[in-house]
């Protein structure tokens, strides 16, 4: 599980994804979201503008995407 400090009270996920370098862009961090890749605290969520807390994980399902090489990458948010 990789750590994932903020100094903010909350992440937007498409922030999140640029910031943990999951993404190297908006819009791939756009696609990410929107094709269901992204589960946060366990479920699917597909809104880009999702605001994501200290205490919350992240999951990313990537065995379907070929942009990236791994498969699953589980980022857990704290507070710095």
């Amino acid at each position: 599980m990789k750590k994932i400090y903020i100094k903010t009270d909350f992440i937007k996920m498409d922030q999140l994804l640029k910031y943990a370098e999951i993404a190297g862009t908006g819009g791939h961090a756009k696609y990410l979201i929107q094709n269901n890749f992204i589960k946060y605290n366990g479920e699917i969520d597909n809104r880009r503008g999702k605001k994501v807390y200290p205490g919350d994980i992240v999951t990313i399902d990537l065995s379907e995407d070929e942009t990236l090489n791994e498969d699953f990458i589980e980022l857990e948010i704290l507070k710095k």
